[in-house]
């Protein structure tokens, strides 16, 4: 995960959100996968922020304690999805009372609504959310929205960031006012991400575009073949070496042949 500011690339670790598969985790498990990656990223990595969104408000204020007991540099939270809010003040009152948790902590709204169904403008979200959260720090904004994300930038405080998720829409995003990206495929593409914040951070939009056509090649090819968490996390294994292991069902494992043939894609788009 790559946070764009002024002309440098920070590494930043986003964790227990999607690729995670945080909710389909235990709140033990979270907390275990928690420290983990703050005993092993201490060091190596400038920020660590935790994903500590639930259906329950009790075990999200749970995770958001933890999480601050454990030290890390920020929390973020999702909307629930089961139970959803029926308006924006309803899901920033879900936000506020998260955050009063930890109130210390620099606080993230994570906007999914591909995921979570629901369809509230995160702009909306936003209105007036600095007097009821004093921590809050800004937005994971992963929807197709370009107006609604522009109308968060147009909005957005000098201490906030706006961290873009839709991989193959980052560059209109940074054009828009993006600060960083956090994004699933940049586990294994994050190299060209960083010189596509580079190129664009240093006027170069020709360059930057290439690499955004490239990565929006890769997906297309990915989506026609099948593309989703368990195949994602299959193809982060193929690519690291490392063992992941299958995700949760309701996710289906992913055959090693499936990613190898994205991976070979990959591979000879950015050759």
């Amino acid at each position: 995960v790559s946070l764009r500011y002024k002309k440098n690339v920070i590494k930043i670790s986003s964790l227990n959100g999607t690729t995670g598969e945080s909710m389909s985790l235990s709140v033990e498990e979270r907390k275990k996968l928690a420290e983990e990656w703050c005993k092993r990223g201490h060091g190596k990595l400038e920020q660590v922020i935790v994903h500590v969104g639930s259906m329950s408000v009790k075990e999200s204020k749970e995770l958001a304690r933890h999480a601050a007991e454990i030290g890390v540099d920020g929390i973020a939270v999702i909307s629930p999805s089961f139970f959803k809010p029926k308006t924006a003040g309803a899901l920033r009152t879900f936000l506020q009372e998260v955050a009063s948790a930890a109130p210390n902590l620099p606080f993230y709204f994570y906007h999914l609504p591909a995921f979570t169904g629901v369809n509230i403008p995160a702009r909306d979200v936003l209105e007036g959310i600095e007097q009821l959260i004093p921590s809050f720090r800004g937005v994971k904004f992963s929807g197709n929205d370009l107006m609604d994300f522009g109308l968060c930038a147009s909005y957005s405080q000098p201490s906030w960031s706006l961290l873009y998720g839709v991989d193959e829409q980052l560059l209109s995003a940074l054009v828009i006012g993006a600060n960083g990206a956090v994004g699933s495929t940049y586990n294994y593409v994050g190299c060209h991400i960083k010189n596509l914040m580079s190129a664009f951070e240093n006027g170069d939009l020709v360059q930057a575009k290439a690499i955004q056509f490239k990565l929006q090649e890769l997906l297309k090819y990915a989506v026609q073949v099948g593309f989703d968490v368990g195949v994602n996390k299959q193809l982060m294994s193929e690519i690291s070496g490392l063992t992941l292991g299958p995700p949760r069902l309701p996710v289906e494992p992913c055959s090693s042949a499936h990613a190898q043939s994205i991976k070979q894609k990959l591979i000879s788009i950015f050759a």
